[in-house]
């Protein structure tokens, strides 16, 4: 009997011994394989720190705004300015390289630049200082403006359009006059470009407010 009892002990014990060795290497494997898998669950991916692959945009457009103008007497240029200050856009001028005077302005005088431009067309092919804005593909918006000239945009802003290829961009013209409206002026102009999407353009008095030009601009919802 005493014998019985003598291997049943060694048995409990050998198997106690057995466990204690597994827990031992359990708890060693935790400080090894196990910590190294922490470690590389912790660290970044390459192309999700600075100067890896992102799907991010880059920064090309970002939604800029050009405000482009002809002025023949100052008028059309006070208000691009105002819509310039109201989108926080930029500001780019129309200027011919042959300026017109006052004397090339005046409609009344059949002789006048103006007025033999207006009869021979031509004569409308205004060469610009420069007709291509630097950066212009940056542009997401295109504000154009001039005066209106015999129910007509003033042509020099011709030159404009055919100088550029305004696919992707919202174009609004707007202009000034003293008793004209906008007439067919914006449609020929789109017209004229062919791409972009051109929405409804808006004439100006003269001497507009600048609270009226902001207001404008704010119902546009760019």
């Amino acid at each position: 009997m005493k014998k019985f009892f003598a291997i049943l002990l060694c048995v409990m014990m050998m198997f106690s011994l057995a466990a204690c060795s597994g827990q031992n290497g359990e708890a060693k494997s935790s400080d090894g394989t196990a910590g190294d898998k922490s470690a590389s669950e912790n660290s970044s991916d390459p192309t999700e720190q600075s100067g890896g692959v992102s799907d991010e945009p880059t920064g090309t457009a970002g939604g800029k705004t050009l405000v482009v103008y002809f002025s023949a007497t100052g008028n059309t240029e006070t208000v691009a300015g105002y819509i310039a200050d109201a989108t926080g856009g930029e500001l780019f001028e129309l200027v011919p390289a042959e300026p017109y005077t006052s004397d090339d302005l005046d409609w009344t005088e059949r002789d006048s630049r103006v007025s033999r431009e207006h009869d021979d067309e031509s004569l409308r092919a205004v060469e610009l200082t420069n007709a291509v804005p630097d950066n212009w593909d940056e542009y997401d918006t295109v504000f154009i403006g001039y005066p209106i000239w015999w129910g007509i945009a003033a042509w020099p802003v011709d030159t404009f359009i055919s100088s550029n290829d305004f696919t992707g961009k919202t174009v609004i013209p707007f202009c000034t006059s003293s008793s004209s409206g906008l007439g067919e002026s914006g449609e020929l102009l789109r017209d004229a470009a062919g791409t972009g999407e051109w929405l409804e353009g808006q004439r100006f008095q003269s001497r507009v407010s600048e609270e009226e030009v902001k207001e404008w601009v704010s119902g546009l919802e760019l």
